[in-house]
């Protein structure tokens, strides 16, 4: 029997605020599917995005409440440090471990609308860097639901639309300015449902350990270690899902192995500037204690005081010049 695309799940990261607000001003008041928004925040941010949606269009834009019932014609906007899920008509937000170290994240979202709705969904992936959404919008469309992605070259930050089209094919890529007005005539369409099998087994464990995180780990019983440790708790990850490059800890963060590298390359330059400030700060010293060394006349004091202030000189100068390299935007310590 044929249904129609009522649920439409929106993912963004950077430059993510511009881009929905170039959707949601194309869609009609009359849109008639539920659309649910989440954008990367960090955790205790507050947020004015439900205000700044509904003020750029015509429909009521909200912050998603735990078992509010799904409504076409309304925005549920992902608040911070919570999974914004789909549950039999209604909406679910949830402490699920991060992925990706994100919470809310667009894969937990995506996920749950394709389990849930299946050829219902439409799922629309936006500005952002890295791939959050990918993989989830990659299920959407083994669910039988529809695949939408910003043109890579009309983003201000390209990586998540061009990661989806690396996983997903789809002839429904446009500017963000088009996306409301193509979104409209999609949900108007009524389709026949097309036999997909039954989800994976790894799929399901994604999505229940998104709703209720992970008790004695059934992942550690099969899993094989992967060698590396969680950014998040600092656990060990284990392998996890259909996919090589995927893993979990115990806690059940989840990480791709792009992520992983991401945020292996933060650590690494976040140790660096600590590296350079106590490099700075110990030639400060130094050169303090030189000053003291002069005015009481100790000539060999001196001397090596100025040896090692000089040495730490150098290595912090040459530490600073490699990290504002690392990035042409470098330009403060992070």
């Amino acid at each position: 029997m044929a249904v129609q695309r009522d649920v439409v799940v929106i993912g963004a990261s950077a430059g993510g605020v511009e881009a929905l607000g170039r959707v949601v001003r194309q869609l009609p008041a009359d849109f008639p599917a539920a659309v649910l928004v989440v954008l990367h925040l960090a955790p205790g941010a507050p947020t004015a995005l439900p205000e700044i949606l509904g003020r750029a269009g015509r429909l009521r834009a909200v912050a998603a409440a735990d078992g509010a019932p799904l409504a076409p014609g309304t925005i549920y906007v992902a608040p911070p440090d919570r999974h914004l899920l789909l549950d039999d008509g209604t909406v679910t937000l949830t402490r699920g471990p991060t992925e990706n170290g994100h919470r809310p994240a667009v894969n937990a979202t995506f996920r749950s609308a394709a389990l849930a709705a299946g050829p219902r969904v439409v799922g629309v992936v936006l500005s952002g860097t890295l791939h959050d959404g990918a993989g989830g919008l990659c299920t959407v469309v083994e669910r039988g639901g529809l695949a939408v992605v910003q043109d890579p070259a009309d983003a201000l930050y390209p990586g998540m639309p061009e990661s989806a089209l690396a996983r997903v094919r789809t002839e429904h890529v446009y500017p963000a300015e088009m996306l409301g007005k193509v979104l409209d005539q999609l949900v108007r369409q009524r389709v026949e449902p097309v036999a997909v099998p039954p989800p994976s087994p790894a799929l399901l464990l994604d999505d229940r350990i998104a709703r209720d995180g992970v008790g004695r780990s059934p992942l550690s019983e099969h899993a094989p270690a992967s060698g590396y440790t969680c950014p998040d708790c600092h656990g060990a990850l284990l392998e996890n899902g259909d996919e090589p490059g995927h893993y979990r800890c115990r806690i059940g963060h989840a990480w791709t192995a792009e992520a992983l590298l991401a945020a292996r390359g933060a650590e690494f330059e976040r140790a660096l500037w600590t590296a350079v400030r106590s490099l700075e700060e110990r030639g400060e010293i130094a050169e303090r204690m030189k000053l003291d060394a002069e005015a009481r006349g100790h000539a060999h004091i001196v001397r090596r005081y100025t040896g090692t202030a000089r040495e730490c000189s150098a290595a912090a100068g040459t530490l600073r010049r490699f990290l504002q390299s690392l990035r042409p935007d470098t330009g403060a310590e992070r």
